[in-house]
């Protein structure tokens, strides 16, 4: 429980503290003035004015925090908005920039954090057909096949691919157990006979190899990370457009749900964990640029209506759309989080 409870707050942090630096970080540059940015939630037990009037708080809860913008309608009493520094009083380009680029530092984020871990740990090696490990028991190790051994033919058939050798080996062995591989051991290619018959514990023929790590360079590691997250935010709108269409069933989790997988991830180790704020971080990013009143997506499309129609919706009005969804979001929360605490409950 504990483990969970530090994992939670360590992800959130880390993904929310990110996300408001964006905001942040975008509006100084652009020449917004900014009242506040805050490490946690709830009353501020340490406070720092610096010399341009901006207050850095420290506050009771360390979980997340938040970056509070000048005329934004969350200026506190005895505030004063520089004129002309107000978020709402700068042109519509800036405030796009400004809401997008708090999902904009997410998603940077998940894409380091992937690089991280295809540099310092590494990934499955599909694209070779090299042995990583020889299960023991099984056909290869009888065969006396070795770590590091390269798969080249299955029945005189070329295979480049791990997937493609594997439905080989599977598809011949099914014709005939008897396989004959073609494989270089040591810069030397050499011929192996191999019965593989079917495995009644799998229910298929298994020759018992699995593939090695790979590792990349810095470079090859924030390329390949850039697509792992191109694809898994492809999955996520697939994800979601099937649900939409109800072809299968919404799987929420909420902040319990959240701590529960946070804690079986730090168990599970470092690299684990890293993967796990990684993927935390991109649907951070992704689902707040949803077009949802009170999220970053929504208040990013009345911008861009205004800049389409060239007249901007009454300031009241737009609050008051965020307001009712901002309700519609706790409520929504406060359901998963039931919904999370009853599963935890009939779990254990």
């Amino acid at each position: 429980m504990l483990t969970g409870i530090i994992a939670f707050v360590i992800v959130i942090a880390v993904c929310v503290l990110v996300h408001e630096y964006g905001h942040y970080i975008t509006a100084k540059i652009l020449g917004v003035q900014v009242h506040e940015f805050a490490f946690g939630m709830g009353p501020a037990i340490l406070q720092h004015r610096s010399k341009n009037n901006m207050l850095w708080s420290w506050r009771l809860f360390p979980v997340g925090g938040f970056c509070r913008l000048a005329g934004m309608n969350e200026d506190e009493d005895g505030e004063q908005v520089i004129p002309g520094k107000g978020f709402n009083e700068q042109p519509a380009w800036k405030r796009f920039f400004i809401l997008l680029n708090g999902s904009l530092f997410n998603i940077i984020l998940a894409v380091l954090l992937m690089a991280l871990y295809l540099y310092g740990h590494g990934v499955l090696d599909m694209d070779s057909t090299k042995i990583g490990e020889i299960m023991p028991g099984f056909p290869s190790e009888i065969a006396g096949l070795q770590v590091n051994d390269e798969i080249l033919k299955v029945n005189d058939i070329a295979v480049t691919k791990w997937r493609e050798m594997s439905e080989k080996i599977r598809t011949e062995s099914m014709k005939d157990e008897n396989l004959t591989l073609e494989i270089r051991r040591n810069g030397e290619i050499m011929t192996v006979n191999v019965a593989v018959p079917d495995n009644k514990e799998y229910g298929r023929p298994m020759l018992g190899v699995s593939p090695g790590y790979v590792r990349y360079g810095l470079l090859q590691a924030f390329r390949r990370s850039a697509g792992y997250t191109y694809r898994m935010t492809g999955m996520m709108l697939t994800g979601l457009a099937e649900v939409i269409m109800r072809r299968q069933e919404a799987d929420v989790t909420g902040p319990v749900g959240i701590a529960s997988m946070s804690g079986k991830a730090m168990r599970s180790g470092f690299w684990d964990f890293i993967t796990f704020i990684a993927i935390i971080a991109l649907n951070l990013g992704i689902l707040n640029l949803f077009p949802i009143p009170a999220l970053d997506g929504g208040r990013i499309l009345f911008v861009l209506l205004e800049m389409i129609v060239r007249r901007r919706l009454p300031e009241k009005v737009e609050t008051w759309i965020h307001a009712a969804g901002f309700v519609l979001l706790i409520s929504l929360m406060i359901f998963i989080t039931c919904k999370d605490v009853y599963n935890l409950f009939l779990t254990h």
